[in-house]
């Protein structure tokens, strides 16, 4: 109850930050090819893939395509210049951008004159972001969304990489973000103020807690997983349940199907049978720290956000069966669980219970996803060689023995060359790439032709 009770102070504390922030974004619609445009965060991490997950488990018909084109360490003037190579290319329907780590610097702050290191790195940013807002007006057809970044969290303690100032400097960038999206009427998603907020709520439990990483800058999975909750509830999905179900034993009848269709019900004092199709499927939460040096889990963020609560409702009620008698659920022959008759009454989160087929279902979605995740980092590893590397060698989209030679100079030196070069020797092939390419639209094209919901079989039935 203690730990409900704090889930529920720090979000709301969050809402407040960001109430007054949050600009209406319009919810994807099918045949949408949204790109993020990003740094590191970005790059490397899974908001966009959690985002996309939600939208392939709650409208299985309606196909979006979701591209990543972060590349680690960018600041705004680096997005603009690969902007046509790298975002156009994509053909996107939806640019969501969204910079600012980078650009608000790191070591500086700890010199002196912090304060001019952070009035410039603004101001640069700012000017740097207005190039590519010309880009943006020119894009009528395209739908736009900035989003301010991810927080720097200065007050966790117990964490190195520690640097005054910089999450004042982010704030500011959010800010003219914030202003710019306002002006041009365009989206608007700000995740540096309630994640702020979440920190520093969690802080007073346990002054090492963080959203942020170890760095104090790259979310762990719990933190991306905050960040695909916040977009998606500027999005307008707050109480949008999976599907619910309310069934009066006592009267034998169907008092509501929501988001379902419910057929050939039958029920007694003892028992409750009926056929189940929902027009979606639950939200899965990975249980797995995937990915690099990754040590929380994105079900882990469910402890600080209600995403549960407001996202991920498969309620079913059954009300008139005897409260203090423990009634057995099975969904297709499966059993999932045992709940009194008093819990029937009160409501069963299926989505909660991840024994359910439906539940398995959406797994395998998510499973198939995380392998689609794997090949797209393999093509923003092979982009940060590109853009961030070989462009300034005149090598751009050369793929020839003169690029991978000036890799393998460059790697005797740059620590972070070495650890992309395994990457590169075989991404610089274009026959690999386009295999990769087709490996990736096998996967998507087998999430939308599995995630279809499926009628299922349910029965309640007293067991004592």
């Amino acid at each position: 109850m203690k730990k409900h009770y704090i889930r529920k102070a720090a979000w709301a504390i969050a809402m407040a930050a960001c109430s007054t922030t949050q600009a209406q974004v319009a919810p994807f619609k099918k045949g949408d090819r949204i790109v993020f445009a990003g740094n590191s965060i970005t790059d490397g991490g899974h908001y966009h893939s959690y985002i996309w997950l939600y939208y392939m488990t709650r409208f299985p018909g309606q196909r979006i395509d979701i591209f990543n084109a972060g590349i680690g360490g960018d600041v705004a003037g680096q997005i603009y210049d690969r902007f046509d190579a790298d975002v156009l290319a994509k053909k996107p329907t939806v640019i969501a951008l969204t910079f600012g780590m980078n650009d608000t610097k790191y070591g500086e702050y700890l010199q002196p004159g912090a304060d001019e290191v952070a009035r410039t790195a603004v101001a640069q940013s700012q000017a740097s972001y207005l190039k590519i807002e010309q880009k943006l007006k020119a894009l009528p057809a395209v739908r736009k969304i900035l989003m301010a970044s991810s927080p720097y969290d200065e007050t966790v303690k117990g964490r190195g990489n520690y640097f005054p100032q910089k999450s004042r400097a982010m704030l500011q960038v959010a800010r003219f973000q914030e202003v710019a999206a306002s002006n041009n009427q365009w989206g608007f998603v700000d995740f540096n103020r309630p994640m702020t907020a979440i920190n520093q709520q969690w802080q007073q439990k346990d002054s090492t807690f963080t959203i942020c990483g170890g760095d104090r800058i790259h979310p762990g999975l719990d933190g991306h997983m905050i960040m695909a909750y916040i977009f998606l509830k500027a999005q307008g999905f707050a109480n949008k349940e999976v599907a619910a179900v309310v069934v009066d034993a006592a009267g034998k009848r169907l008092q509501k199907a929501s988001n379902c269709a419910v057929t050939n019900l039958t029920a007694t004092a003892n028992s409750v049978q009926f056929d189940y199709l929902a027009n979606a499927l639950p939200y899965p939460l990975d249980t797995v720290p995937r990915g690099w040096n990754n040590t929380t889990r994105q079900s882990d963020a469910i402890r600080y956000i209600p995403f549960m609560d407001e996202m991920n409702r498969e309620l079913f009620i059954v009300k008139g069966l005897k409260p203090d008698k423990n009634f057995e659920l099975q969904i297709d022959g499966e059993i999932i669980g045992h709940f009194t008759g008093a819990q029937w009454s009160e409501g069963i989160n299926l989505a909660a219970q991840n024994r359910t087929p439906q539940y398995q279902q959406a797994s395998a979605v998510l499973l198939l996803n995380e392998e689609r995740w794997e090949l797209e980092r393999r093509f923003r590893m092979h982009a940060w060689m590109e853009f961030n590397i070989l462009k300034e060698h005149g090598l751009l989209h050369k793929d020839d023995l003169n690029s991978m030679d000036t890799i393998r100079v460059l790697a005797e030196k740059n620590g972070w060359i070495k650890g992309n070069m395994e990457n590169y020797t075989r991404s610089r092939v274009p026959a690999i790439r386009q295999a990769w390419q087709k490996q990736m639209e096998v996967l998507i094209s087998t999430i939308y032709a599995i995630n279809k919901p499926v009628s299922r079989r349910c029965i309640i039935k007293q067991v004592n």
